[in-house]
């Protein structure tokens, strides 16, 4: 397993090694372990082109998963999950709305983001309500203090 988290034009305030120890949890609770995740901590600035680059929205968003299983090569390395760009100022904008930590609300970013990675999609009202329970189940084991079950 390897898990990078990178910041672009940080520092940002996110604690990287809780991050990473949070995004192990969750990949342990999919099944995941051997997985490879890259984790790329952005600004809006950034984000807003990525996303008018690749989705076609000139506007800042909190977070883009490109997976790396889909697609004409897909099925090469299915390992290698992708990447999950989150916009901490974005994510620090929520947080503060909603009265919680930024590493939380980060953290609720990545699992909605590596969901994606996975397949899950929220399109239809029932993907919407499976992708909500999901990302409630990936917090949950993110912030269990238990030791990881299969550390490889």
């Amino acid at each position: 397993m390897s898990i990078s988290i990178r910041s672009q034009r940080g520092p940002h305030g996110v604690a990287r090694g809780r991050l990473r120890t949070r995004a192990r949890r969750m990949l342990d609770a999919l099944g995941r372990l051997d997985s490879e995740l890259s984790v790329v901590l952005v600004d809006d600035t950034i984000m807003q082109s990525l996303n008018a680059t690749y989705r076609g929205k000139d506007q800042t968003t909190d977070v883009l998963s490109f997976a790396m299983t889909e697609g004409d090569f897909g099925d090469v390395n299915p390992d290698v999950l992708g990447d999950v760009v989150i916009s901490v100022p974005t994510a620090r904008r929520q947080a503060t709305q909603a009265r919680q930590p930024l590493l939380d609300r980060v953290t609720f970013l990545l699992a909605h983001g590596l969901l994606h990675l996975i397949g899950y999609d929220h399109e239809t009202d029932e993907q919407h309500r499976e992708m909500t329970r999901q990302t409630k189940r990936l917090m949950r084991k993110a912030l269990d203090p238990k030791p990881i079950t299969n550390k490889k």
